[in-house]
């Protein structure tokens, strides 16, 4: 009779156990946006009389927790990922000031995955957050991309998942000016699907278009568009 009451007590604990580990596996996290607010930042050109630019952020929530603040529109991966810009605040002080001075900068991106509630950066290779501007299509970002000296500027493609981008061609030796504006790296990058092809331009340079096929990138002409 012991060893039945004892193997009894051990079934109850591995269903118990189960149990757990099911509930544990099976949690929704709630993903959610808090009430959008308008705060000012400030771009950092370096010019005189530098004029504060109003933007729109907002908190992502996870679990009805604040754990980021973002900018701008989500883009969907797949029903479960999705991506979104982040945005913080860091501390302008200099030593001598009695108050803290907190500063809005732009960041990178975040992928965001609805099942687990993980937060992950996305990285983002020559990404600069003042000069590049990312166009999303599917898990492919595209954007134009800064050399460390500033002095070149290049074309790249980023598939989510992989360490090295698909496409980093250099589209134009044009050094950026402190004085620039905002996402000036070069013009949006343009999509297009079926083929799948993604066009760069940058100050001062023709128009570039790339066809992608999946770690293949084929350099598109003039020609190949009449065909």
């Amino acid at each position: 009779m012991r060893w039945q009451k004892a193997l009894l007590v051990v079934g109850l604990v591995s269903i118990g156990l189960s149990s757990q580990v099911s509930h544990a596996a099976t949690k929704v996290h709630a993903i959610g946006f808090g009430k959008p607010m308008l705060v000012q930042w400030l771009p950092g050109t370096g010019a005189e009389n530098e004029k504060a630019i109003p933007i729109k952020v907002r908190p992502l929530l996870v679990d009805g927790r604040v754990k980021e603040f973002v900018l701008g529109p989500v883009h969907e991966i797949t029903d479960r990922l999705f991506v979104v810009r982040r945005v913080f605040r860091v501390n302008d002080s200099l030593p001598e000031d009695a108050n803290i001075h907190w500063q809005w900068e732009r960041g990178g991106w975040l992928l965001v995955d609805r099942a687990t509630g993980r937060i992950s950066a996305v990285n983002l290779p020559g990404f600069d957050p003042f000069y590049s501007a990312a166009s999303w299509y599917r898990d492919y970002v595209a954007y134009c991309g800064l050399a460390d000296d500033g002095k070149k500027i290049d074309a790249i493609v980023v598939q989510i998942g992989r360490r090295r981008p698909v496409l980093k061609k250099q589209i134009s030796s044009v050094a950026q000016r402190e004085d620039a504006a905002p996402d000036s790296a070069c013009s949006l990058p343009v999509w297009q699907r079926n083929p799948t092809r993604i066009s760069f331009e940058a100050a001062g340079t023709d128009k570039q278009t790339f066809a992608i096929h999946g770690q293949v990138i084929d350099v598109v002409n003039d020609a190949d568009d009449e065909e």
